[in-house]
């Protein structure tokens, strides 16, 4: 079974935007000796801990550092964009890099609506239509049109649709594309959408039949307890956007209750279910199960971690599990 990367380059408190960009570079080429397919990195804007706004940019920064893992977008999200935009840019992306990347479109906005009118964009809600557009900009050249994405006509860029919702769904579905669940962080229609997804797929030029990617949350360490020590990290910042006093990705505590509260921890972990935490022993297990469950085509890991040389033994830890998995057939 294939395993990727998801990074946002979280910027850990302590830590510069410059550092935490080199991080991500460095952890794109270690993930790359390790055997991960894809690194993707994703939109989002106005958030102190989270250093992948620009995420065409960035993409290529990591795409010209590495040589053979496939980079791309976990997602770009289409409504802060005019398809046309995207095209140009994701086209650029394939002219320098060849069949290196992706690009994953995702229907929300990646931040607030402050952030969605300081983006300027006209209120476009017809997301059907602009990944319809898209596609049709990096697909074959078309008689008669008045505009061509130039770069990106012919470059059949792969796209993939994100969600964490049956809307998703039922959109990767009718294209033909391949879809991608947010289950490290919106579990709950998880079961329904990938259901919904296989059942009404319609075999497209894109694809053959459905191919379904589930994103988990790792945190693999040397014991347990270790990994339960990483993970507060991640719960931190959670239970801090649930509160609207966003941050850097706070350093892990020792007493997360204290910190948070028992209330919102429950409400946290319920978030971060679909997540394996722990020595690679219980990694391997936790990972096992959500496989075994949801028969996913493909696995997508992000591994938040405070500490920079701790999540790239998280990756490795998580990479060793993942080469040892029982695929399940779907």
């Amino acid at each position: 079974m294939r395993y990727s990367v998801l990074d946002l380059a979280p910027v850990p408190e302590g830590v510069e935007v410059a550092q935490a960009l080199k991080n991500t570079t460095d952890l794109a080429q270690h993930c790359e000796a390790l055997g991960y397919h894809r690194f993707w990195l994703a939109e989002h804007h106005n958030m102190p801990g989270i250093a992948s706004a620009a995420t065409a940019v960035l993409i290529a920064h990591v795409a010209a550092h590495t040589k053979s893992i496939r980079v791309g977008a976990g997602g770009v999200m289409l409504p802060n964009h005019a398809p046309l935009a995207i095209a140009e840019q994701f086209g650029t992306l394939a002219a320098l890099h060849g069949d290196r990347i992706d690009l994953g479109l995702g229907r929300a906005p990646g931040g607030d609506q402050a952030v969605y009118q300081a983006l300027r964009r006209a209120g476009s809600d017809d997301f059907p239509g602009d990944v319809a557009e898209l596609i049709a900009y990096l697909g074959a050249p078309r008689e008669g049109v008045q505009v061509r994405a130039l770069p990106g006509e012919g470059s059949h860029v792969p796209v993939w649709i994100l969600g964490s919702s049956l809307y998703g769904a039922q959109l990767a579905a009718h294209f033909g594309l391949p879809y991608a669940f947010a289950s490290h962080f919106a579990p709950d229609a998880l079961e329904q959408a990938t259901q919904v997804y296989r059942q009404t797929f319609r075999p497209s030029a894109h694809l053959e039949k459905p191919h379904f990617m589930l994103a988990a949350n790792v945190f693999a360490a040397q014991s347990d307890a270790e990994g339960a020590y990483l993970r507060t990290s991640m719960q931190q910042a959670f239970a801090r956007m649930r509160t609207g006093t966003r941050g850097k990705l706070p350093a892990p505590v020792d007493d997360l209750d204290a910190v948070i509260g028992k209330g919102v921890r429950r409400s946290v972990d319920q978030m971060m279910r679909v997540s394996a935490t722990g020595s690679a022993v219980k990694v391997r297990a936790e990972l096992q199960e959500v496989i075994n469950l949801y028969q996913p085509d493909e696995v997508i890991l992000t591994s938040q971690i405070h500490d920079h040389d701790a999540r790239k033994a998280s990756l490795k830890i998580a990479a060793e599990v993942m080469q040892s998995l029982e695929s399940v057939p779907a």
